[in-house]
């Protein structure tokens, strides 16, 4: 069947912070006036455990004292991130290429706020035909569920769309388990190959490479 749409993946795949997230909790703490007691490897635990939320609050709150100091944290982190965050260079024309044969989605991971807000920080807010926050549903990815709701955004069946990603545990395996076809994203420091992708390419080839990759899986 032939390809219809392609959907990425958006943090460490189409956008990156320019510092460290450890380096941007410790800023946000600051800001706030709320010391953090847990590591960002906990937050990232706790992250993953929840997905249906507006904002990061909630998550927070669970490591902190109580609802208000989340949503405090959860606003000085959210700042920090925007004032960090940029698109790859050539992310927009790579969009804009794309398009003119194909769907293309957006699928993250996140609360909406946070994930809402940094597609308005980039300017990316009508850059896709579509865009899923996991937030907005019941599971976040690695669960079918949420590669449905992008399908089904784009109209196109599983294995009409390309999926290009980082995340071994939520991109690859997730996307592979639906019967998309599978573009893991590498980068320095990021997770190995994983056999499961039906092709790999480094960030920095993003841009150049992808259209005529996924022309040869066409």
């Amino acid at each position: 069947m032939a390809l219809r749409a392609v959907v990425f993946d958006l943090d460490y795949t189409l956008a990156v912070v320019t510092r460290d997230r450890s380096t941007l909790l410790a800023e946000a703490s600051e800001s706030a006036g709320i010391p953090v007691g847990f590591s960002r490897e906990e937050y990232g635990a706790a992250h993953q455990r929840a997905h249906s939320h507006e904002t990061r609050g909630p998550i927070f709150a669970d490591l902190l004292d109580g609802p208000e100091e989340g949503e405090a944290l959860a606003t000085a982190y959210r700042s920090a991130i925007a004032d960090s965050l940029v698109p790859i260079e050539g992310a927009e024309s790579l969009i804009a290429e794309l398009e003119t044969d194909y769907r293309v989605g957006l699928l993250t991971n996140g609360p909406v706020v946070a994930q809402r807000d940094k597609l308005r920080t980039l300017g990316w807010e009508e850059l896709f035909d579509a865009a899923v926050v996991t937030g907005e549903l019941e599971e976040g990815k690695p669960h079918p569920g949420a590669f449905e709701a992008i399908l089904e955004a784009l109209e196109v069946a599983p294995e009409e769309a390309v999926y290009v990603g980082d995340s071994v545990e939520t991109d690859v395996a997730g996307a592979a388990e639906i019967g998309m076809v599978v573009v893991q994203v590498l980068y320095p420091g990021g997770p190995d190959p994983d056999p499961r992708a039906d092709a790999h390419l480094h960030r920095n080839e993003l841009v150049r490479g992808l259209p005529d990759l996924v022309a040869q899986i066409d």
